[in-house]
This record gives C-alpha cells, sequence and structure tokens, in this order.
C-alpha cells in the first residue's frame, strides 16, 4: 500500500490568486492518477474531509467526477466544493473497501454514509486461561485466551443468558484473584449457581465435564445436551436419589429458559446476520438480527446519517463495510436489497475472517422469512422514530422562536458544575438535537486551575464555569474553526447553549464568547425558581429582561428535561471522580514505591497518613526502604526544604 497526499494539488492557492475548486481541480488530478484500486479523499478549502471512496480505477472513477453533469444534487455540491484530493493506492479491491470503510469511520465526513451508534456488542467468554475456566460478559477486543460466543445485541441479553447458564452449568463467575483467596464456598454455591471449584467442592475433571457442556450448548448443540441432563435425571430418580434428580431437573429448566428467551429460533440457520433496510421520509432504518448456534441473540436498528436522495441498496452497501470494520463476521449474511458491492464485501468479510462468508439476498424458504421479520422490526422501529422526531422539531421550534433563533437549533449544549466545596469539581457538557440525547457527545472536563483554587475557599463557580466554557471553545476553533455565514455548518458548533445559573453565569459566558471572538452562539442562562421549584425558572440573555415561560408550556418541559440531563450526567461524573480519589493510596505518587514496599510502610506505619508524617530515620526502620528511598518519600510530603528538619524530627 502506498500513500500519496497531494499536498501541493493545482488546487491549493498561491500567492494572492484564488483558489481552484471544483471540476478544474478534480480534472487536473486524473492526469497523474494511476489505473489501479485505491482509495480517494476529497477537501473542501478549509482542509475538511468532504468524502471518502474506494475504487477499482482510481484513474476511472476520479475522473467521472470531472464534470458536473449526470449526478445527483448531493454530488454534484461536493464536486464544487471540492479544493484538493488525496489518494492511497492497495493491491486489490478488497483491500480498498477495508481501507474505505476504516477511514469513513475515523474522519466522518459530510457526504459519505455514516453509521452513528459505533459501540461494540457483548460477547460470553469461556475462558481458557485457568484450570477452571470462568464464564464471564466480554466487550471490546477478543485478546484473552478463551472462547468467546456472540454477538448479543445488548447487555441484557447477555446478562439474562449468563443468569441461566449459571443455573444450567454451575460454572464460576468470579475473577481468579477471588478465586484464588475463597477459604469456604461463597453464596452462589449455596442457592445452587456455581459448583465452588475455588475450594474443592468439585473435581477438576467433572468441572471440565461441565465446562464442555455448556461449550456445547453455545455451540448449538443444546438437544445433546438436554437429552444427557434427562438421562441423568431419570437415573437419579430411579435410584430414589431425588435431591440429585432435583439438580438436573432444575438444568434443564435453565436451559429451556435460555431457548424461550431467544424468541424465534430458525431450524436450518446456525449462524447467521440478518439485515434490512427500510426507508420512509427522507430516513433509513437498518434493523440487524443476530443469530447464533441455531437462537435467536438479539437484534438492534440503526438510522445511518446519509444524503436524502441515496436508496436503500445504496445506503446498505455503505453500512455494511462499516459495520464490520471491526467485528468479526458469522458464516452467513442475509439482506433486503441486492447491493451493488455484494461479492466484493464477500471477499472482504472472506478475507478478515479467514473461512468462507457467504453474503446472499434469500428468496424463498425460512432464510427469506428471516429478512421479513427484520423488514417489519425496520419498518416499526421507523415508524416510532419518525413521529418521536416529529415531536421533537416541534419543540425546537417553540426553543428557536422562545430565544430568537432563525431556525430550530440543530445542536444544543448544556453546561453544569458539581462539587463540594471545590473538591473533586468536574464540569459536565451534554448534547440535544432533532433526534434526543446525542450521548456520544457528552462531555466532562475535570476542573484544574479554578477547582484548585475552589479547594481553599469553598468553590468558586463562575471560575468553575469560565474554565469549562474556555476549554471546549478554544479547542472547537482549533478544530473547527469560527462557522462563518453562508457557509455550511459544521456538526461539532452549538447553535444555542444552556447554563445552569442565573445572570452571574451567563455574564461569565457571554465573556468567554466575546474573548474568542464567537458571536453566532446564542447564551442563556437557567435560574431555578424560588426554593428551586421546577416550572418558575428564569431565563437570561444578552440585551433582554430575564423571563418565565408559562407552568404549562410544552417547551418549558422541554428545557428542564434539558437542564435535569447535564445536573444527572455533572452529579455522574463527580461521584465517578470522588469515589477514584477515595480509592487513591498517596504512596502510589512515589517513584521507587513498588506494592511490595508499599505493603510494608503500611504494615510498619499502619496507614499512609502516620507514612507522610514520619521522620527520615523512621523510614529507613521499615525493610526494604534504603535511605535514598526514605529521603524521597520525605520529600514527597513535606518538600524539599524540609529536609534538615526531617533529619532531627526523626531522631
Amino acid at each position: 500500500m502506498t500513500d500519496e497526499p497531494e499536498n501541493s494539488s493545482p488546487g491549493a492557492p498561491s500567492g494572492g490568486e484564488k483558489p481552484r475548486t471544483g471540476v478544474e481541480v478534480i480534472a487536473d488530478q486524473v492526469k497523474r492518477l494511476p489505473d489501479s484500486p485505491g482509495v480517494y479523499r476529497m477537501y473542501d478549502a478549509r482542509g475538511e474531509v468532504l468524502y471518502v471512496g474506494k475504487a477499482r480505477s482510481l484513474k476511472k472513477r476520479v475522473s467521472s467526477y470531472a464534470k458536473l453533469g449526470g449526478h445527483t444534487n448531493r454530488i454534484a455540491r461536493m464536486i464544487l466544493a471540492t479544493a484538493s484530493m488525496e489518494f492511497i493506492t492497495v493491491e486489490t479491491e478488497t483491500e480498498a473497501l477495508l481501507l474505505e470503510a476504516n477511514l469513513i469511520k475515523r474522519l466522518k465526513p459530510r457526504y459519505n454514509v455514516l453509521l452513528r451508534d459505533d459501540k461494540s456488542f457483548p460477547d460470553i467468554l469461556l475462558t481458557g486461561d485457568h484450570d477452571f475456566p470462568q464464564v464471564v460478559k466480554h466487550r471490546g477486543a477478543r485478546t484473552r485466551k478463551g472462547d468467546y460466543f456472540g454477538p448479543f445485541a445488548s447487555a441484557g441479553a447477555v446478562n439474562a443468558t449468563l443468569n441461566a447458564l449459571q443455573k444450567a452449568f454451575l460454572l464460576r463467575s468470579c475473577s481468579d484473584s477471588v478465586f484464588e483467596s475463597r477459604t469456604r464456598p461463597c453464596l452462589l454455591f449455596q442457592i445452587k449457581r456455581c459448583s465452588a471449584p475455588c475450594t474443592g467442592e468439585i473435581s477438576k475433571e467433572d468441572y471440565a465435564e461441565l465446562v464442555r457442556e455448556a461449550h456445547d450448548f453455545l455451540r448449538g448443540r443444546s438437544r445433546k445436551t438436554q437429552g444427557e441432563l434427562a438421562r441423568l435425571m431419570e437415573e437419579a430418580a430411579a435410584e430414589r436419589d431425588y435431591e440429585t434428580a432435583a439438580v438436573y431437573r432444575d438444568r434443564i429448566r435453565a436451559l429451556t429458559q435460555i431457548q424461550q428467551h431467544q424468541g424465534i429460533n430458525p431450524q436450518t440457520v446456525g449462524e447467521a446476520d440478518v439485515f434490512a433496510a427500510y426507508q420512509e421520509g427522507g430516513q433509513t432504518c437498518v434493523q440487524v438480527f443476530f443469530f447464533r448456534a441455531g437462537q435467536n441473540w438479539g437484534n438492534r436498528a440503526y438510522f445511518p446519517r446519509h444524503d436524502k436522495e441515496m436508496g436503500p441498496e445504496d445506503v446498505l452497501d455503505a453500512f455494511l463495510a462499516q459495520f464490520y470494520e471491526n467485528r468479526p463476521p458469522p458464516r452467513m449474511v442475509l439482506l433486503s436489497h441486492d447491493i451493488p458491492g455484494r461479492e466484493l464485501l464477500a471477499q472482504a468479510l472472506t478475507l478478515r475472517a479467514d473461512r468462507k462468508v457467504a453474503v446472499g439476498v434469500p428468496q424463498r424458504g425460512e432464510k427469506r422469512e428471516l429478512v421479513e421479520h427484520a423488514m417489519t422490526n425496520a419498518r416499526s422501529a421507523l415508524g416510532r422514530r419518525l413521529a418521536e422526531s416529529s415531536t421533537q422539531r416541534t419543540l425546537l421550534e417553540g426553543v428557536a422562536e422562545i430565544f430568537g433563533l432563525e431556525n430550530a437549533p440543530e445542536r444544543i449544549e448544556v453546561y453544569d458544575n458539581s462539587h463540594i466545596q471545590g473538591a473533586n469539581a468536574v464540569g459536565g457538557m451534554i448534547v440535544a438535537g432533532p433526534e434526543g440525547f446525542m450521548k456520544n457527545q457528552y462531555r466532562k472536563f475535570n476542573i484544574k486551575q479554578a477547582g484548585q483554587e475552589a479547594g481553599e475557599f469553598g468553590g468558586d463557580d463562575y471560575a468553575m464555569m469560565r474554565e469549562v466554557l474556555t476549554r471546549r471553545f478554544t479547542r472547537l476553533l482549533k478544530e473547527e474553526g469560527e462557522k462563518k455565514e453562508g457557509e455550511d455548518r459544521s456538526d461539532a458548533w452549538p447553535d444555542l447553549i444552556l447554563i445552569d445559573g442565573g445572570a452571574g453565569q451567563l455574564k461569565i459566558a457571554l465573556e468567554v464568547l466575546d474573548e474568542l471572538g464567537i458571536d453566532s452562539v446564542t447564551a442563556v442562562g437557567v435560574a431555578k425558581g424560588p426554593e428551586r421549584d421546577a416550572g418558575r425558572e428564569r431565563f437570561f440573555m444578552r440585551g433582554k429582561p430575564d423571563f418565565m415561560l408559562e407552568p404549562r408550556n410544552p417547551v418549558l418541559y422541554y428545557l428542564q428535561r434539558l437542564r435535569d440531563e447535564a445536573h444527572r450526567f455533572a452529579i455522574g461524573s463527580h461521584r465517578a471522580r470522588r469515589s477514584k480519589a477515595i480509592g487513591t493510596n498517596p504512596l502510589d505518587e512515589i517513584p521507587g514505591v513498588g506494592p511490595g514496599r508499599k505493603r510494608a510502610l503500611l504494615r510498619h506505619f499502619g496507614s499512609a497518613r502516620a507514612v507522610s508524617r514520619a521522620g527520615i530515620s523512621d523510614l529507613e526502620a521499615v525493610d526494604g526502604i534504603s535511605e535514598t528511598l526514605a529521603r524521597t518519600i520525605y520529600d514527597h510530603f513535606n518538600g524539599n526544604a524540609g529536609r534538615e528538619s526531617g533529619d532531627t524530627a526523626g531522631k
């Protein structure tokens, strides 16, 4: 693979010459392009990525942009905005597809179809790095040794299955450190949820048999497992060992519960992902169902961002490459539409999985029924979203009217701070828009300078707000540049910011915006009513007298929800930081003091506070603490200036 950035492209301005854009720039690039596979990137005059695309032949593909005729309005706008291009050549078109998906997810170009929800799916892991394997929920890269079963559509689906698996197979869920430290069985053993291998209640061989049964069940051989358990239950009952028979009975019930919770379970499809795309009102819902081991392991709805002119086939085509960019594919992918790049996608997934992956559009039989079922769910999910969007749009139009905005805001940012007398101060920013709360855009700010000063004076909320807003908008200016009138808006720029507080907090916000030269953002202060009564909030804006809204106004309820969400997020972030601080030992920060010396110090002095008060000679008396390290520990707590007095204090 070779990277060929065109930093000195003819589209770049020289001297006082006006920069060239559009067809002229692209046509000039075509002259130097190879007739080989690759990926191209199109940039506007500000250096922002407009589009990332792949090609079997870079020369032929890019030459299609060298004229305006024959394109949709969306593509025509993109061509006109293009000021420069960059190219990466690869060996095969399959490599180009994989690289394109990676760049789209990383760069998020304006004119590409974007997969918004990029959270990984949870798996069930049967560990393979211990004599007594553990069954746990796992999310992220599959780096730990063991067998992975998934994906599951949600953490709830995994938890329900794990709960039933514990009842059915009695496998341990505790960590290795807890396992090694147990001296008697825990509560899970008492309630028949674990076989307690930690204390030798079950032999290694018998536990391995339980692991094998669980493995078979998760691989789809559930009938064999249940048949074996039924035989053992009958044998125990025949021998009048009713207690053992009851254990087998409970395990069979747990397995049945798992199968019932999976919903529809296909008879002829063992491992597949089913995709259905439904389009209405310029939006598309892609519904995904996961089938593993002949069981339905859940589903999830996606609403990718795309141009309204794109059909469901094109949206699904762009969506799939991004979806599998960091996820292992199943043996079969079933689609509702025949996408243009179906064969190329199959080759790419086969290459990634190192085994054959079939991608098809079923026309009959059970596979077609699964696709139709997914389509029904996609239609319902999009219908609910459109109804919610309509209500949300009405509320945003009401916000625009109340605060004098030209258009309904696309992005609202709400700021709040949380601390206890200045300690562990955290600023929170939540984001909302036409589709509700945008939780992947939330940000927390650990207060730095303002928080240090506030720790002495009980908390300076104004200084905290100044720091949060300064950091937020300084970074925004650096990354995006100021939003200018007439330019396409950046998704990162807010149209409206709400500050939790009255006239004083608003004054701070306006000072920060003025100092940074930002005049395209409307700021509003929201003060709680007397005795913090909801419904009696006062609103503060620049150049206007403060005002209240009618208590039954739906927009007021919406603004209250925004403020409450910001408050919840800030408090949660503060509590997390406070909990982390509580669990931090000051000895951890001293260079040269590892776990062994830390234990020795705590055994000798009893606490970290006692260590901080010790003299150098006292520290030297601890096993493993040299004179040099004793001085280092003393200086950490007392500073270099106190070294001489520390020598005498310890004697």
